[in-house]
Protein backbone atom coordinates (compact mmCIF):
# COMPACT_ATOMS: atom_id res chain seq x y z
CA UNK A 1 0.00 0.00 0.00
CA UNK A 2 3.04 2.47 0.50
CA UNK A 3 4.38 1.60 -2.46
CA UNK A 4 0.96 2.64 -4.29
CA UNK A 5 0.26 5.32 -2.26
CA UNK A 6 3.89 6.97 -3.34
CA UNK A 7 3.80 6.24 -6.78
CA UNK A 8 0.45 7.63 -6.90
CA UNK A 9 1.77 10.86 -5.35
CA UNK A 10 4.53 10.94 -7.79
CA UNK A 11 2.56 10.65 -10.67
CA UNK A 12 0.21 13.81 -9.67
CA UNK A 13 3.19 15.70 -8.45
CA UNK A 14 5.29 15.01 -12.01
CA UNK A 15 2.23 15.67 -13.37
CA UNK A 16 1.62 19.38 -11.86
CA UNK A 17 5.43 19.89 -12.15
CA UNK A 18 5.07 19.91 -15.56
CA UNK A 19 2.22 21.91 -16.28
CA UNK A 20 2.96 25.15 -13.13
CA UNK A 21 6.65 25.05 -14.74
CA UNK A 22 5.69 25.98 -17.58
CA UNK A 23 2.76 28.06 -16.87
CA UNK A 24 4.27 30.11 -13.68
CA UNK A 25 7.83 32.02 -13.68
CA UNK A 26 10.84 31.00 -12.22
CA UNK A 27 10.52 34.55 -9.49
CA UNK A 28 6.35 33.08 -8.85
CA UNK A 29 7.95 29.82 -7.95
CA UNK A 30 11.09 31.28 -6.19
CA UNK A 31 8.77 32.89 -3.81
CA UNK A 32 6.61 29.88 -2.91
CA UNK A 33 9.96 27.81 -2.41
CA UNK A 34 11.23 30.53 0.09
CA UNK A 35 7.60 30.77 1.84
CA UNK A 36 7.76 26.85 2.03
CA UNK A 37 10.70 26.86 3.89
CA UNK A 38 9.55 28.57 6.53
CA UNK A 39 6.50 26.31 6.12
CA UNK A 40 8.41 23.40 6.76
CA UNK A 41 10.63 24.82 9.74
CA UNK A 42 7.16 25.86 11.47
CA UNK A 43 5.85 22.17 10.49
CA UNK A 44 8.89 20.33 12.80
CA UNK A 45 7.92 22.78 15.55
CA UNK A 46 3.71 22.02 14.86
CA UNK A 47 4.11 17.76 14.84
CA UNK A 48 6.93 17.89 17.89
CA UNK A 49 7.62 14.42 17.64
CA UNK A 50 3.86 13.24 19.07
CA UNK A 51 4.17 10.67 16.46
CA UNK A 52 7.40 9.13 16.81
CA UNK A 53 6.56 8.81 20.47
CA UNK A 54 3.03 7.03 19.73
CA UNK A 55 4.98 4.59 17.08
CA UNK A 56 7.84 3.91 19.97
CA UNK A 57 5.85 3.88 23.37
CA UNK A 58 5.61 0.32 24.08
CA UNK A 59 2.19 0.21 25.88
CA UNK A 60 -0.08 3.08 24.36
CA UNK A 61 -2.99 3.67 26.15
CA UNK A 62 -5.94 6.05 25.34
CA UNK A 63 -4.74 8.75 27.96
CA UNK A 64 -1.29 9.23 26.60
CA UNK A 65 -3.04 8.97 23.18
CA UNK A 66 -5.13 12.27 24.43
CA UNK A 67 -2.03 13.48 25.81
CA UNK A 68 -0.58 13.54 22.91
CA UNK A 69 -3.23 15.24 21.00
CA UNK A 70 -3.05 17.91 23.76
CA UNK A 71 0.74 19.04 23.22
CA UNK A 72 0.05 18.65 19.31
CA UNK A 73 -2.62 21.20 19.44
CA UNK A 74 -0.69 23.63 21.31
CA UNK A 75 2.18 23.50 19.31
CA UNK A 76 1.05 23.45 16.33
CA UNK A 77 -1.54 26.72 16.81
CA UNK A 78 1.38 28.40 18.95
CA UNK A 79 3.12 27.71 15.20
CA UNK A 80 0.24 29.26 13.41
CA UNK A 81 0.27 32.40 15.17
CA UNK A 82 3.72 32.40 14.66
CA UNK A 83 3.44 31.81 11.03
CA UNK A 84 1.04 34.51 10.76
CA UNK A 85 2.59 36.91 12.90
CA UNK A 86 6.15 36.40 11.55
CA UNK A 87 5.39 36.80 7.61
CA UNK A 88 5.93 40.17 7.36
CA UNK A 89 9.64 40.30 8.72
CA UNK A 90 10.48 37.16 6.19
CA UNK A 91 8.67 39.25 3.05
CA UNK A 92 11.16 42.24 4.11
CA UNK A 93 14.09 40.12 4.50
CA UNK A 94 13.44 38.54 1.43
CA UNK A 95 12.64 42.16 -0.25
CA UNK A 96 9.22 40.68 -1.63
CA UNK A 97 5.83 41.09 -0.17
CA UNK A 98 4.88 37.63 -1.74
CA UNK A 99 6.25 35.51 0.63
CA UNK A 100 3.77 36.78 3.41
CA UNK A 101 0.96 36.17 1.50
CA UNK A 102 1.74 32.41 0.87
CA UNK A 103 2.98 31.91 4.99
CA UNK A 104 -0.36 33.36 5.86
CA UNK A 105 -2.16 30.75 3.94
CA UNK A 106 -0.05 27.93 5.00
CA UNK A 107 -1.23 29.10 8.38
CA UNK A 108 -4.14 28.16 8.39
CA UNK A 109 -3.57 24.51 7.87
CA UNK A 110 -1.36 24.35 11.22
CA UNK A 111 -4.72 25.24 12.83
CA UNK A 112 -6.10 21.51 11.30
CA UNK A 113 -3.29 19.33 11.38
CA UNK A 114 -3.60 18.09 14.93
CA UNK A 115 -6.59 16.38 14.67
CA UNK A 116 -5.45 14.25 11.69
CA UNK A 117 -2.39 13.73 12.99
CA UNK A 118 -2.41 11.69 15.93
CA UNK A 119 -4.86 9.39 13.77
CA UNK A 120 -2.10 8.46 11.14
CA UNK A 121 0.25 7.85 13.97
CA UNK A 122 -1.73 5.49 15.27
CA UNK A 123 -2.39 3.49 12.01
CA UNK A 124 1.06 3.33 10.95
CA UNK A 125 2.14 2.97 14.62
CA UNK A 126 -0.03 -0.69 13.89
CA UNK A 127 1.40 -1.31 10.54
CA UNK A 128 -2.05 -0.90 9.45
CA UNK A 129 -1.44 1.26 5.93
CA UNK A 130 -5.15 1.10 4.26
CA UNK A 131 -6.15 4.38 5.90
CA UNK A 132 -2.89 6.18 5.47
CA UNK A 133 -3.41 4.96 1.34
CA UNK A 134 -7.08 6.51 1.46
CA UNK A 135 -6.00 9.65 3.44
CA UNK A 136 -3.02 10.28 1.48
CA UNK A 137 -4.78 9.78 -2.35
CA UNK A 138 -7.55 11.96 -1.62
CA UNK A 139 -5.52 14.61 -0.53
CA UNK A 140 -3.02 14.44 -3.50
CA UNK A 141 -5.89 14.60 -5.61
CA UNK A 142 -7.56 17.58 -4.08
CA UNK A 143 -4.20 19.51 -4.20
CA UNK A 144 -3.72 18.21 -8.04
CA UNK A 145 -6.82 19.78 -9.35
CA UNK A 146 -6.94 22.48 -6.82
CA UNK A 147 -3.40 23.38 -7.54
CA UNK A 148 -3.72 23.37 -11.33
CA UNK A 149 -7.45 24.65 -11.60
CA UNK A 150 -6.14 27.93 -9.90
CA UNK A 151 -3.14 27.94 -11.83
CA UNK A 152 -5.05 28.22 -15.09
CA UNK A 153 -6.71 31.04 -13.84
CA UNK A 154 -4.33 33.16 -12.99
CA UNK A 155 -3.84 32.70 -8.93
CA UNK A 156 0.02 32.60 -9.39
CA UNK A 157 2.02 31.19 -6.83
CA UNK A 158 -1.35 31.45 -4.84
CA UNK A 159 -2.60 28.32 -6.21
CA UNK A 160 -0.16 26.37 -4.46
CA UNK A 161 -0.53 28.10 -1.05
CA UNK A 162 -4.24 27.44 -1.07
CA UNK A 163 -3.78 24.01 -2.79
CA UNK A 164 -1.94 22.81 0.28
CA UNK A 165 -4.23 24.17 2.95
CA UNK A 166 -6.91 22.39 1.12
CA UNK A 167 -5.07 18.86 1.17
CA UNK A 168 -4.95 18.95 4.76
CA UNK A 169 -8.54 19.66 5.37
CA UNK A 170 -9.43 16.84 3.71
CA UNK A 171 -6.79 14.44 4.98
CA UNK A 172 -7.65 15.49 8.74
CA UNK A 173 -11.70 15.08 7.58
CA UNK A 174 -10.58 11.42 6.60
CA UNK A 175 -8.65 10.45 9.30
CA UNK A 176 -11.35 11.39 11.90
CA UNK A 177 -13.54 8.94 10.28
CA UNK A 178 -11.56 6.06 9.68
CA UNK A 179 -10.55 6.48 13.60
CA UNK A 180 -11.65 3.17 15.75
CA UNK A 181 -14.62 3.85 17.84
CA UNK A 182 -12.27 3.29 21.14
CA UNK A 183 -10.24 5.92 19.86
CA UNK A 184 -9.99 9.17 22.32
CA UNK A 185 -11.83 11.88 20.76
CA UNK A 186 -10.66 14.90 23.22
CA UNK A 187 -7.24 16.16 24.10
CA UNK A 188 -6.25 15.26 27.95
CA UNK A 189 -3.30 16.30 30.15
CA UNK A 190 -2.92 12.96 32.01
CA UNK A 191 0.60 11.95 30.67
CA UNK A 192 1.50 15.02 29.23
CA UNK A 193 4.65 15.14 30.98
CA UNK A 194 5.60 11.85 29.14
CA UNK A 195 4.79 12.99 25.79
CA UNK A 196 6.86 15.95 26.05
CA UNK A 197 9.92 14.57 27.49
CA UNK A 198 10.35 12.26 24.75
CA UNK A 199 9.41 14.66 21.53
CA UNK A 200 10.85 17.58 23.27
CA UNK A 201 14.24 16.03 21.94
CA UNK A 202 12.18 14.50 18.34
CA UNK A 203 11.23 17.86 17.56
CA UNK A 204 14.73 19.49 17.84
CA UNK A 205 16.12 16.39 15.63
CA UNK A 206 13.33 17.11 12.70
CA UNK A 207 13.16 21.49 13.39
CA UNK A 208 17.58 20.56 13.03
CA UNK A 209 16.71 18.22 10.31
CA UNK A 210 14.03 20.54 8.13
CA UNK A 211 17.09 23.72 8.62
CA UNK A 212 19.38 21.14 7.25
CA UNK A 213 17.41 21.01 4.14
CA UNK A 214 16.24 24.54 3.35
CA UNK A 215 19.82 26.38 4.76
CA UNK A 216 20.53 26.04 0.44
CA UNK A 217 17.32 27.83 -0.41
CA UNK A 218 17.42 29.98 2.66
CA UNK A 219 21.03 31.10 2.01
CA UNK A 220 20.71 31.50 -1.97
CA UNK A 221 17.65 33.46 -1.66
CA UNK A 222 19.31 36.49 0.78
CA UNK A 223 22.76 36.51 -1.03
CA UNK A 224 21.41 36.01 -4.68
CA UNK A 225 17.44 36.27 -5.34
CA UNK A 226 14.39 33.90 -5.13
CA UNK A 227 15.20 33.21 -9.16
CA UNK A 228 18.35 31.46 -8.15
CA UNK A 229 15.99 29.43 -5.32
CA UNK A 230 13.95 28.58 -8.06
CA UNK A 231 16.67 26.93 -9.68
CA UNK A 232 18.01 25.09 -7.17
CA UNK A 233 14.30 24.45 -5.88
CA UNK A 234 13.65 22.48 -9.19
CA UNK A 235 17.06 20.87 -9.16
CA UNK A 236 16.30 19.03 -5.49
CA UNK A 237 12.36 18.72 -6.52
CA UNK A 238 14.09 16.49 -9.65
CA UNK A 239 15.72 14.38 -7.03
CA UNK A 240 12.72 14.40 -4.87
CA UNK A 241 10.71 12.85 -7.20
CA UNK A 242 13.51 10.21 -7.85
CA UNK A 243 13.12 9.80 -3.92
CA UNK A 244 9.37 9.61 -3.89
CA UNK A 245 9.47 7.11 -6.44
CA UNK A 246 12.43 4.78 -5.41
CA UNK A 247 13.05 5.21 -1.78
CA UNK A 248 9.96 6.72 0.24
CA UNK A 249 7.80 3.19 0.25
CA UNK A 250 10.75 1.80 2.18
CA UNK A 251 11.63 4.73 4.48
CA UNK A 252 8.14 5.07 5.36
CA UNK A 253 7.98 2.49 7.43
CA UNK A 254 11.24 2.32 8.56
CA UNK A 255 10.93 3.21 11.74
CA UNK A 256 7.20 1.38 12.91
CA UNK A 257 9.42 -1.58 11.40
CA UNK A 258 11.79 -0.92 13.91
CA UNK A 259 10.21 -0.05 16.59
CA UNK A 260 8.07 -3.95 15.71
CA UNK A 261 12.32 -5.39 15.54
CA UNK A 262 12.55 -3.96 19.40
CA UNK A 263 9.52 -4.62 20.50
CA UNK A 264 10.14 -7.93 19.79
CA UNK A 265 13.25 -8.70 21.28
CA UNK A 266 15.10 -8.69 18.02
CA UNK A 267 18.08 -6.65 16.41
CA UNK A 268 17.33 -3.19 15.17
CA UNK A 269 20.97 -3.41 13.86
CA UNK A 270 20.09 -6.45 11.93
CA UNK A 271 17.20 -4.53 10.38
CA UNK A 272 18.92 -1.51 9.58
CA UNK A 273 21.46 -3.34 7.79
CA UNK A 274 18.78 -5.21 5.56
CA UNK A 275 16.69 -1.73 5.31
CA UNK A 276 19.79 -0.42 3.67
CA UNK A 277 20.52 -3.30 1.38
CA UNK A 278 17.35 -2.69 -0.17
CA UNK A 279 17.74 1.14 0.04
CA UNK A 280 20.86 1.07 -2.09
CA UNK A 281 19.85 -1.60 -4.27
CA UNK A 282 17.03 0.44 -5.37
CA UNK A 283 18.16 4.01 -4.42
CA UNK A 284 21.95 4.10 -6.54
CA UNK A 285 20.82 2.66 -9.69
CA UNK A 286 18.36 5.30 -10.66
CA UNK A 287 19.38 8.10 -8.83
CA UNK A 288 22.61 7.47 -10.85
CA UNK A 289 20.45 7.22 -13.91
CA UNK A 290 18.93 10.54 -13.16
CA UNK A 291 22.12 12.21 -12.75
CA UNK A 292 23.10 11.04 -16.23
CA UNK A 293 19.93 11.65 -17.56
CA UNK A 294 19.82 15.58 -16.22
CA UNK A 295 19.26 16.99 -19.31
CA UNK A 296 16.44 15.27 -20.74
CA UNK A 297 14.46 15.11 -17.10
CA UNK A 298 15.12 18.56 -16.73
CA UNK A 299 13.40 19.35 -19.82
CA UNK A 300 10.31 17.21 -20.07
CA UNK A 301 9.80 17.79 -16.78
CA UNK A 302 10.01 21.88 -16.37
CA UNK A 303 10.94 22.82 -19.77
CA UNK A 304 13.85 24.86 -21.56
CA UNK A 305 13.69 27.82 -18.90
CA UNK A 306 15.22 25.54 -16.54
CA UNK A 307 18.43 24.25 -18.10
CA UNK A 308 20.66 26.02 -15.27
CA UNK A 309 19.43 23.28 -12.75
CA UNK A 310 20.70 20.49 -14.87
CA UNK A 311 24.40 21.01 -13.22
CA UNK A 312 22.86 21.31 -9.87
CA UNK A 313 20.90 18.12 -10.11
CA UNK A 314 23.69 15.80 -11.01
CA UNK A 315 25.34 17.11 -7.93
CA UNK A 316 22.45 16.48 -5.99
CA UNK A 317 21.74 13.20 -6.73
CA UNK A 318 25.49 12.22 -6.14
CA UNK A 319 24.87 13.87 -2.67
CA UNK A 320 21.82 11.80 -2.60
CA UNK A 321 23.55 8.48 -3.26
CA UNK A 322 25.68 9.21 -0.27
CA UNK A 323 23.30 10.05 2.09
CA UNK A 324 21.31 7.00 1.50
CA UNK A 325 23.34 4.47 3.75
CA UNK A 326 22.12 6.84 6.46
CA UNK A 327 19.21 8.00 5.66
CA UNK A 328 17.66 5.94 8.52
CA UNK A 329 19.98 6.48 11.08
CA UNK A 330 17.52 8.81 13.15
CA UNK A 331 14.40 5.77 12.66
CA UNK A 332 17.18 3.27 13.91
CA UNK A 333 17.52 5.46 17.38
CA UNK A 334 14.11 6.51 17.69
CA UNK A 335 13.22 3.39 17.71
CA UNK A 336 15.22 1.94 20.12
CA UNK A 337 14.11 5.33 22.70
CA UNK A 338 17.01 7.14 22.10
CA UNK A 339 15.50 10.70 21.37
CA UNK A 340 18.50 12.57 22.69
CA UNK A 341 21.14 10.84 20.84
CA UNK A 342 19.44 11.25 17.42
CA UNK A 343 18.76 14.53 18.42
CA UNK A 344 22.52 15.51 19.19
CA UNK A 345 23.64 13.55 15.29
CA UNK A 346 21.14 15.55 13.75
CA UNK A 347 23.06 18.79 15.66
CA UNK A 348 26.02 17.76 13.97
CA UNK A 349 25.01 16.66 10.47
CA UNK A 350 23.21 20.66 10.20
CA UNK A 351 26.92 21.81 11.25
CA UNK A 352 28.32 20.06 8.45
CA UNK A 353 25.81 21.38 6.21
CA UNK A 354 26.53 24.95 7.38
CA UNK A 355 30.08 24.82 6.81
CA UNK A 356 30.04 23.07 3.50
CA UNK A 357 27.76 26.08 2.39
CA UNK A 358 30.43 29.06 4.23
CA UNK A 359 32.56 27.32 2.29
CA UNK A 360 31.74 27.67 -1.09
CA UNK A 361 28.20 29.71 -1.60
CA UNK A 362 30.38 32.47 -2.76
CA UNK A 363 30.97 30.31 -6.27
CA UNK A 364 27.03 30.91 -6.61
CA UNK A 365 24.50 28.03 -7.00
CA UNK A 366 27.53 24.99 -8.49
CA UNK A 367 28.93 25.90 -4.89
CA UNK A 368 25.91 25.24 -3.01
CA UNK A 369 25.55 21.87 -4.52
CA UNK A 370 28.86 21.33 -4.02
CA UNK A 371 28.55 22.45 -0.43
CA UNK A 372 25.45 20.03 0.08
CA UNK A 373 27.63 17.14 -1.68
CA UNK A 374 30.38 17.53 0.69
CA UNK A 375 28.35 17.61 4.12
CA UNK A 376 26.40 14.51 2.92
CA UNK A 377 30.07 12.46 2.51
CA UNK A 378 30.88 14.13 5.91
CA UNK A 379 27.44 13.32 7.13
CA UNK A 380 27.95 10.02 6.53
CA UNK A 381 30.81 9.15 8.73
CA UNK A 382 29.35 11.07 11.48
CA UNK A 383 25.77 8.46 11.63
CA UNK A 384 28.41 5.63 11.43
CA UNK A 385 29.84 6.85 14.38
CA UNK A 386 26.60 7.15 16.00
CA UNK A 387 25.09 3.82 15.30
CA UNK A 388 28.13 1.85 15.85
CA UNK A 389 27.79 3.59 19.37
CA UNK A 390 24.08 3.33 20.33
CA UNK A 391 22.84 0.23 18.31
CA UNK A 392 26.39 -1.85 17.69
CA UNK A 393 26.54 -1.66 14.58
CA UNK A 394 29.26 -2.17 12.54
CA UNK A 395 30.98 -0.44 9.42
CA UNK A 396 32.44 -3.83 7.65
CA UNK A 397 28.89 -5.25 8.34
CA UNK A 398 27.15 -2.44 6.46
CA UNK A 399 30.06 -2.18 3.71
CA UNK A 400 29.23 -6.20 3.02
CA UNK A 401 25.73 -5.04 2.76
CA UNK A 402 26.15 -2.31 0.02
CA UNK A 403 28.11 -4.48 -1.80
CA UNK A 404 25.88 -5.98 -4.26
CA UNK A 405 24.27 -2.48 -4.71
CA UNK A 406 27.27 -1.40 -5.96
CA UNK A 407 27.74 -4.13 -8.64
CA UNK A 408 23.78 -3.24 -9.19
CA UNK A 409 24.87 0.20 -9.99
CA UNK A 410 27.21 -0.52 -12.59
CA UNK A 411 25.29 -3.43 -14.01
CA UNK A 412 22.43 -1.21 -14.38
CA UNK A 413 23.67 2.06 -15.64
CA UNK A 414 26.86 0.41 -18.10
CA UNK A 415 24.21 0.40 -21.19
CA UNK A 416 22.49 3.98 -20.55
CA UNK A 417 26.16 5.08 -19.99
CA UNK A 418 27.36 3.85 -23.02
CA UNK A 419 24.42 5.51 -24.92
CA UNK A 420 25.33 8.88 -23.85
CA UNK A 421 28.92 8.41 -24.17
CA UNK A 422 28.35 7.23 -28.39
CA UNK A 423 25.30 9.54 -28.81
CA UNK A 424 25.42 13.72 -27.33
CA UNK A 425 21.93 13.17 -25.38
CA UNK A 426 21.45 17.23 -25.56
CA UNK A 427 18.21 18.76 -27.71
CA UNK A 428 18.22 16.61 -30.72
CA UNK A 429 17.18 13.62 -29.02
CA UNK A 430 17.09 14.38 -25.06
CA UNK A 431 13.34 12.83 -24.73
CA UNK A 432 14.40 9.71 -26.67
CA UNK A 433 17.35 9.59 -24.22
CA UNK A 434 15.15 9.69 -20.99
CA UNK A 435 12.65 7.45 -21.83
CA UNK A 436 14.60 4.88 -23.85
CA UNK A 437 17.38 5.10 -21.30
CA UNK A 438 15.49 4.72 -18.40
CA UNK A 439 13.82 1.29 -19.79
CA UNK A 440 17.16 0.22 -20.12
CA UNK A 441 18.12 0.62 -17.04
CA UNK A 442 15.26 -0.66 -15.34
CA UNK A 443 15.79 -4.01 -17.68
CA UNK A 444 19.57 -4.23 -16.60
CA UNK A 445 18.84 -3.63 -13.37
CA UNK A 446 16.19 -6.62 -12.84
CA UNK A 447 18.74 -8.92 -15.06
CA UNK A 448 21.21 -7.76 -12.59
CA UNK A 449 18.78 -8.39 -9.81
CA UNK A 450 18.87 -12.31 -11.11
CA UNK A 451 22.36 -12.70 -12.11
CA UNK A 452 23.08 -11.04 -8.19
CA UNK A 453 20.36 -13.10 -6.76
CA UNK A 454 20.31 -10.41 -4.56
CA UNK A 455 17.66 -10.96 -2.02
CA UNK A 456 15.24 -8.05 -2.84
CA UNK A 457 14.50 -10.02 -5.64
CA UNK A 458 12.31 -12.52 -4.11
CA UNK A 459 10.84 -9.22 -1.68
CA UNK A 460 9.62 -8.16 -5.69
CA UNK A 461 8.11 -11.55 -6.31
CA UNK A 462 6.31 -11.62 -2.89
CA UNK A 463 4.48 -8.10 -4.25
CA UNK A 464 3.84 -9.41 -7.44
CA UNK A 465 2.16 -12.49 -6.01
CA UNK A 466 0.12 -10.74 -3.25
CA UNK A 467 -0.65 -7.93 -6.37
CA UNK A 468 -2.03 -10.76 -8.76
CA UNK A 469 -5.75 -11.05 -8.93
CA UNK A 470 -6.87 -14.19 -7.07
CA UNK A 471 -8.89 -16.93 -9.32
CA UNK A 472 -12.26 -17.11 -9.18
CA UNK A 473 -11.68 -21.09 -8.79
CA UNK A 474 -8.81 -20.46 -5.99
CA UNK A 475 -9.94 -21.78 -2.67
Amino acid sequence: MTLADSYFGVVLQLTSTVIISRVLTPKEIGIYAVAAVFSGLASMFRDFGVAEYMIQEKELNNDKIAAALSLNIIISWSMALAMFLGAPYAATFYSDPGIASVMRVQALGFLMVPFGAVTMAYFRRQLNFRPVLICNVVANLTSFSLALSLVLLGYGYMSMAWASVAAIAVSVLLGMWFRPPSFPRWPGLKGVGAVFGFSKFVSSIYIVGQISKGAPEMVIGRAESVVEVAMFSRAGGLVEIAQRLFLRPVHFICMPYFAQSERDGGSISEAYIKSVSYLTAVGWPFLAFMGLAAFSAIRMVYGPQWDAAVPLAQILCAACCLELVHMMSREALLARGLARQANSLQIGLLLLQALGLAAVVPFGLPGAAWGVLAAAACGMLLSQWFLARCIGLRAADLLRACRPSLFLLVGALAPSALWALLTDARLQNHVLFGLGGGLLTLLSWLLMLRWAGHPLLEELLNLTRKLRPKSPNAS
